[in-house]
């Protein structure tokens, strides 16, 4: 926990996140409007029908990598996934890839990451109740189903990875506040 606290503060000192908002991804906060600024409202059920509940960072593959998932009006989802680059280029590197379409149906979750470096991202799974006990705990919402990584050589020839995932939601006291764009 306390690395991911360390973590969360080194992104907001940066200013990593407010990236978000320079490079015009849309993200509206989840939640109350008199809720606290970086904390998510209780779930109610209007919120988890509509998705909004399930707005927020999850873990990604690695430690200190993360995908922020922003559910908006009818379904729509935009986001990003923050991650260390794996290529000769930008090994070690911390990369944003935004999405370039989400989707949300139900609790049926898909997106598509743009390409960054080579590699694009396609997750199609759902959203599951997870151990968390209380809106805002470590784990309450888990994002399961199966990650593609579509990598492209310099000869654009793609190779396609897929694995089953499990990407727990970080607990709402250790995520930024969410980025609004006016």
């Amino acid at each position: 926990m306390k690395r991911i606290n360390l973590f969360l503060a080194l992104v907001l000192g940066s200013g990593l996140v407010s990236t978000a908002a320079a490079r015009g991804q849309d993200a509206k906060p989840s939640g109350d409007a008199g809720a606290k600024a970086g904390q998510q409202a209780p779930a109610q059920d209007k919120d988890a029908k509509g998705g909004t509940a399930y707005s927020g960072m999850y873990t990604f593959l690695r430690e200190g990598e993360f995908v922020q998932v922003t559910v908006e009006d009818e379904g729509h989802v935009t986001g990003f996934i923050s991650r260390f680059g794996d290529g000769e280029s930008d090994k070690g590197a911390f990369l944003d890839q935004f999405f370039k379409s989400g989707k949300l149906d139900g609790n049926r979750l898909n997106f598509t990451t743009e390409i960054v470096h080579g590699v694009a991202f396609d997750f199609k799974g759902t959203i599951e109740r997870g151990e968390g006990k209380n809106p805002g705990d470590e784990a309450y919402f888990v994002l399961k189903g199966t990650l593609t990584e579509n990598a492209s050589d310099v000869n654009k020839k793609v190779t396609s990875h897929s694995r089953e995932v499990a990407f727990k939601m970080f607990p709402q006291d250790a995520a930024p506040a969410p980025v609004v764009r006016k």
